[in-house]
């Protein structure tokens, strides 16, 4: 499951894609400094957007919270829940990656980057609990089914508002996008460069 995530985008693409909503993004505790991040891992702090009688804001929010057992959440399963009543969020990534088995002669797992075809960056759907977000996850779509079980939901940039709103049925919006959506690439071990 998804573990990891990248932040390789700046904050006016985000910001710009709440333009053409009734209210603009807000910072509450002023404008985030988003760094480029190779990578989001449990625990770090991360830039997250939330709604608000006042609109859309962005809050940084720890990724995971503690589960009954001591040990984080950072999935959470999708099927078969209503979130409503929930603390709904978007977490913005350019990429998230998925673990398998290691290459031979590797003892390290493979580590593969999943990006939006056609896309610079998207959302994450995710809910926030105990001051801290984890991401909703899904059946495994056919770009992912190859690489994992499950996968988080992703959401293009302009449909990050049907989930904080619901303006949409969540069944529509929390399934994997349809194949070909998610382009994939090994990034660990490195690939062998192609000599010509």
């Amino acid at each position: 499951m998804c573990s990891q995530f990248q932040v390789k985008l700046p904050l006016h693409i985000v910001e710009a894609s709440f333009s053409h909503t009734r209210f603009p993004l807000r910072f509450p505790a002023g404008r985030p400094n988003i760094e480029p991040r190779e990578d989001v891992t449990i625990g770090d702090p991360a830039a997250v957007v939330l709604a608000s009688e006042e609109g859309p804001e962005m809050v940084t929010l720890p990724f995971a919270w503690k589960g009954p057992n001591g040990r984080p959440v950072f999935n959470f399963r999708s099927e078969g829940r209503r979130f409503g009543s929930s603390r709904r969020c978007l977490v913005p990534a350019s990429g998230f990656f998925e673990f398998t088995d290691p290459q031979p002669g590797q003892r390290r797992k493979t580590r593969w980057l999943f990006n939006l075809e056609g896309e610079t960056w998207f959302w994450m759907a995710g809910i926030v609990r105990d001051g801290a977000f984890a991401l909703l996850t899904t059946s495994p779509g056919e770009d992912i089914a190859p690489y994992h079980d499950r996968q988080v939901v992703v959401l293009p940039p302009h449909a990050g508002t049907d989930w904080l709103d619901l303006t949409r049925p969540e069944d529509e919006l929390l399934r994997p996008l349809a194949a070909g959506s998610l382009t994939v690439e090994r990034v660990f071990p490195p690939k062998e460069p192609t000599l010509l």
